[in-house]
């Protein structure tokens, strides 16, 4: 089964529209979890955005002392303060991703054959403290190996170009390639996950057509499937999906 974690930076840009409060990031993160979701996923960015510090820190004394089976996964580029946030707050799984400090989103994967010693040493300060790494990667099944090298424990398909393309040539043909990353992925001995813009229409094809995805990040569709019917609702409409 393909495990759900839900991604809470739609809620704390909300949230940071005024200076009262909520919506609550941990509130709504009890509340999916209670919901049937497996995991939280944030993405801080140096300008706080949306995920702040605080947010982060509260959200893992949360998770350890409400829901210590749920999965704490914090996604960024690896910078000093980044990685010093990651080794405060002690996630279950850190996804590293290629950002630019100004972008509104993340739009590609790594080029880990050109920053394999950045990666690498990175990676090996977050498993001294005995985290899961994942590294965000294209549909590029050379790829995979790559990441192997550097040795990191998982790759996360972005999926953005393949759902933007959904139900075009251009859309089964991102499709393919995912699933030959992902085939790539797990003859290198890595396990996948998945994620940007996968949503209800999307993930039925997707799951069908890429093997053994171990977990998907999803935030802004359902946060907007939740603006419509609710977050447990949307949880559960995912979690029936991913069964």
């Amino acid at each position: 089964m393909t495990l759900l974690s839900v991604n809470l930076n739609a809620v704390a840009m909300l949230r940071n529209r005024r200076d009262i409060g909520w919506p609550s990031v941990t509130g709504i993160a009890r509340l999916v979890l209670e919901a049937g979701a497996d995991g939280i996923t944030v993405h801080p960015r140096p300008d706080e955005r949306h995920i702040r510090k605080s947010d982060v820190h509260k959200l893992a004394s949360m998770l350890k002392a409400d829901f210590p089976n749920a999965e704490f996964n914090v996604e960024g580029y690896p910078t000093k303060d980044f990685l010093l946030l990651v080794e405060e707050t002690l996630p279950d799984q850190v996804t590293f991703v290629p950002d630019d400090p100004g972008q509104s989103t993340s739009d590609h994967g790594w080029d880990i054959d050109e920053n394999a010693a950045f990666l690498k040493t990175s990676i090996a300060r977050m498993k001294a403290k005995n985290l899961r790494v994942a590294l965000f990667v294209d549909d590029d099944p050379t790829v995979p190996p790559d990441a192997w090298e550097v040795d990191a424990d998982r790759v996360e398909l972005y999926t953005g170009p393949y759902v933007a393309n959904l139900g075009n040539p251009v859309g089964a043909q991102h499709l393919r390639r995912l699933a030959m990353t992902a085939r790539a992925a797990h003859a290198a001995g890595l396990k996948v996950n998945a994620g940007h813009d996968l949503n209800l229409a999307s993930l039925p094809e997707f799951l069908g057509a890429v093997e053994n995805v171990a977990e998907v990040s999803i935030g802004h569709a359902i946060t907007s499937d939740a603006l419509l019917m609710g977050f447990p609702e949307a949880v559960r409409r995912y979690k029936k999906l991913l069964s």
